[in-house]
């Protein structure tokens, strides 16, 4: 059954991290650079729309298959490294849920009211979210892949 687990936790996490990546560093700049707001905004209105849906999935599947693995050894017996990435995951869990039913149904009511400048408020602080979301996740990604290394001689 593990490895079942760990396939789900990686495919989760490379669907949100990797996501996350794309979107911040190839699909926004592009779009700023080539799309006025009232066409940026709900194009990147409608692909984050798409985008969270599955990273909801995702996360729910990132949350349930590490809490599982964390049960078959027991919390107790887990080494440091998974209650990191247990720790970190669950911060980027809480920003994700912020962003998600908190800044983009702003994003999408300032997009749908052709407010430019409150859905680019909205953007603006989704974008700076995300970027701090990847960088958690970059470090969680660190931990699980090196963190069973750390403290050997």
């Amino acid at each position: 059954m593990m490895p079942v687990l760990v396939l789900l936790h990686l495919a989760g996490v490379i669907i949100w991290v990797g996501g996350m990546f794309f979107a911040h560093y190839c699909l926004r700049p592009v779009a700023a650079a080539q799309l006025a707001p009232p066409q940026r905004l709900p194009f990147l209105a409608a692909v984050l729309g798409r985008f969270f849906a599955t990273v909801a999935v995702a996360v729910g599947v990132i949350l349930g298959s590490g809490f599982s693995m964390m049960l078959t050894v027991g919390f107790k017996n887990a080494l440091l490294h998974w209650h990191l990435m247990t720790a970190t995951g669950l911060v980027m869990t809480a920003i994700f849920v912020y962003i998600y039913l908190v800044l983009y149904p702003r994003l999408e009511a300032g997009v749908a009211a052709q407010a430019w400048p409150v859905a680019g408020a909205a953007m603006d602080r989704i974008r700076k979210l995300v970027a701090f979301n990847l960088g958690l996740g970059a470090a969680t990604i660190l931990i699980a892949t090196l963190g069973a290394y750390f403290g050997r001689g």
